[in-house]
């Protein structure tokens, strides 16, 4: 029962807290009103654990916004906002959030290939900066169950594109296993064991 010694975590092939970052991208109330894929409740507790879990893991965060300024839009919901209230927020008015400057300064200014996505519309505000950042050799990991789409339909094909592309889909669960990778590392135990259960793949027997 002895664990290898730690792969170099920045240069590890798969995903570490050290080689990637999260991209949340427009979970607004417009947004969030306007998915039909999925249980719009399922929706905002899954998010609100996937950002949970990469604050905790110390994950670099680029959160984004579009039409806050303009007044057309509110912003990030208070349930995700209030988790990160000093990640600083970038608004836009780019669908493609690929297409801000200050957005995708922001991003290369993690200095990390491996994007972590989460974006809604599926169709639109993750598939294009997904695109986007796959021809720039960024790898891409959307994370396909806490995103949605118009409709079932919109929702999956955006997937299959973003895959058919080179994009890595990634759920919940699987993230948080690839960040934790080994009981041993016991200071993020805890971290990992709050996103299993609050994502239900662990039961609280309590």
């Amino acid at each position: 029962m002895t664990s290898e010694p730690r792969r170099d975590p920045v240069t590890d092939h798969l995903i570490t807290p050290e080689n990637s970052a999260f991209l949340l991208i427009d979970y607004q109330p417009t947004q969030i009103n306007s998915i039909n894929s999925m249980d719009r409740s399922k929706l905002i507790s899954r998010i609100k654990t996937a950002t949970k879990l990469l604050r905790d893991f110390k994950v670099p965060i680029v959160l984004s916004t579009v039409n806050v300024a303009s007044g057309q839009n509110q912003d990030t919901i208070p349930g995700i906002r209030n988790l990160i209230p000093d990640v600083k927020s970038y608004d836009r008015t780019t669908i493609n959030s690929w297409e801000d400057v200050e957005f995708k300064e922001a991003v290369k200014a993690t200095g990390r290939k491996k994007l972590i996505i989460a974006g809604l519309w599926t169709e639109a505000c993750l598939t294009f900066p997904a695109l986007d950042a796959l021809k720039e050799d960024y790898e891409v990991y959307p994370l396909v169950d806490v995103v949605g789409g118009t409709s079932v339909e919109a929702h999956e094909s955006a997937l299959r594109r973003v895959e058919q592309a080179g994009g890595q889909p990634l759920s919940l669960v699987q993230l948080a296993c690839e960040l934790q990778r080994d009981w041993a590392r016991k200071e993020t135990v805890p971290v990992f064991l709050e996103a299993m259960k609050e994502s239900g793949a662990f039961l609280d027997m309590d």
